[in-house]
């Protein structure tokens, strides 16, 4: 390598702040001969000429759209190379990148959404899914009330990535469970009998599609069955007095498991 003054080229922390490019990048390409100063000086010092600064313009701009360094070479350094072909092949998996990137635009959109309306269906779908009964201001009305907590957060997870058909099958799996549970007060089962706890657990299993349900948090969930004006118009449609029975069912439950349900929390 010939030696040369200071002033017949640029030096690494020149050319770096000219291209935009880190003085560890421009050893590195120096190092494996990507990219070598033709000059250095009596001191050892690379310097770099104005042909070396027009190729490291070309890697820097085929590095930008996003060509690895061995095709940077071959691109540079085989007279032979098919650089449209090379080109064309980067084009492709920029565009496969591209409809990634769209896919996780649109799924983020979807979770933004599931966390602020909980439902991602119209009213429309609601009122087709859920039955006459549903109103669709109530998953407004929980995020109101339970927004800032974990299970809203895991509702909404599930949500995002729930299509119509999916909430159906949600919605016909409560129903069942309803049904079961009129069929088994109509029976005569008592609450704390191995039937009413066999649905007492049904409950907490068919509830996992919404989030995790321990047994203090179904206490609590209990205790609004009967006391919310629009639970417990529910259950009693099913069977009159189905709220109550429900609530001491699952209380009954929750002692077998040494939980206090005069004690409860949301925990």
């Amino acid at each position: 390598m010939p030696d040369a003054t200071d002033a017949d080229g640029l030096t690494v922390g020149q050319v770096s702040t000219r291209l935009c490019v880190t003085v560890r990048a421009l050893h590195h390409w120096d190092d494996i001969g990507l990219a070598r100063p033709s000059l250095r000086t009596a001191a050892g010092y690379r310097l770099y000429t104005a042909g070396d600064l027009e190729r490291l313009h070309r890697i820097v701009v085929y590095r930008e759209i996003g060509l690895g360094l061995d095709s940077i070479r071959a691109i540079l350094d085989d007279s032979t190379a098919d650089v449209p072909g090379a080109l064309r092949a980067q084009r492709t998996q920029v565009a496969q990148r591209i409809d990634r990137l769209q896919e996780l635009s649109a799924g983020l959109d979807r979770m933004i959404d599931a966390h602020e309306r909980g439902l991602l269906l119209t009213v429309e779908q609601q009122a087709a899914i859920f039955g006459p009964r549903w109103n669709p201001d109530w998953p407004a009305q929980a995020r109101q009330r339970y927004g800032d907590t974990t299970q809203w957060q895991q509702y909404a997870e599930h949500s995002a990535s729930r299509s119509p058909e999916e909430w159906q099958a949600v919605a016909d799996t409560v129903a069942d469970l309803d049904r079961a549970l009129g069929d088994a007060m109509d029976a005569g089962a008592a609450p704390g009998s191995p039937e009413a706890n066999r649905l007492v657990e049904r409950h907490r299993e068919v509830f996992s599609s919404y989030f995790p349900l321990t047994r203090q948090m179904q206490v609590c969930l209990g205790r609004r069955y009967e006391v919310d004006p629009a639970f417990a118009a529910h259950y009693d449609s099913i069977r009159a007095g189905l709220a109550t029975w429900f609530r001491q069912s699952i209380d009954a439950s929750a002692r077998a498991h040494n939980i206090d349900p005069d004690t409860a929390t949301w925990q």
